[in-house]
């Protein structure tokens, strides 16, 4: 049975706006959505296969889940395992397995709560400052590189898409996946 190439490859022969079927109906909107989980899905290989984890020194010098657990502590500031796993959306106990080697090599430390001193805090060292910029630094440059032909509103539309996408995703019910859409729970 043929296949359009892009169902078997990664690299797709046909020009750009072909991959995303027009608007016309609900067979459209059956073939955007393949469309979009196959995409997804060779992202993933993709990703995986460069790790994304930036250019120069800093490639793959950090795993995601440290890179995420360094930047919230840096946009939110000190806070406690609990606070810090609500916010990522996973469970305190990831949380602490995933900040234990981040103490052990100082780039997080844990300190006493302002408040309450028996309470435990953790925030960024200087040293985890210094190495979360870095590695910003180096995958800000890979975005940059991978998007060297878009518009600045190209990167734009493409962040605030791929922003709802995440929040849909972290706002999705478990229990609902298993149900067919529209179908209620």
């Amino acid at each position: 049975m043929p296949t359009h190439p892009d169902m078997t490859t990664d690299t797709p022969d046909a020009p750009d706006d072909s991959a995303v079927p027009a608007d016309d109906g609900a067979a459209s909107g059956t073939a955007a959505l393949d469309a979009m989980q196959h995409q997804l899905a060779v992202y993933a290989r993709r990703a995986e296969q460069t790790r994304l984890g930036g250019l120069g020194q800093a490639r793959n010098s950090m795993d995601r889940a440290a890179y995420l657990l360094l930047n919230r502590l840096d946009q939110e500031g000190p806070m406690g395992v609990k606070a810090l796993a609500a916010g990522m959306g996973i469970d305190s106990s990831t949380v602490t397995r995933q900040v234990a080697p981040l103490v052990e090599s100082g780039l997080v430390k844990r300190t006493s709560h302002p408040e309450d001193g028996r309470a435990v805090v953790l925030q960024l060292s200087p040293r985890g400052e210094a190495r979360l910029e870095e590695v910003r630094s180096s995958r800000r440059n890979l975005m940059q590189l991978i998007t060297k032909d878009w518009t600045e509103e190209e990167r734009g539309t493409f962040c605030k898409l791929l922003t709802r996408f995440n929040t849909a995703m972290l706002e999705l019910n478990p229990s609902s996946l298993s149900q067919p859409p529209g179908s209620g729970s």
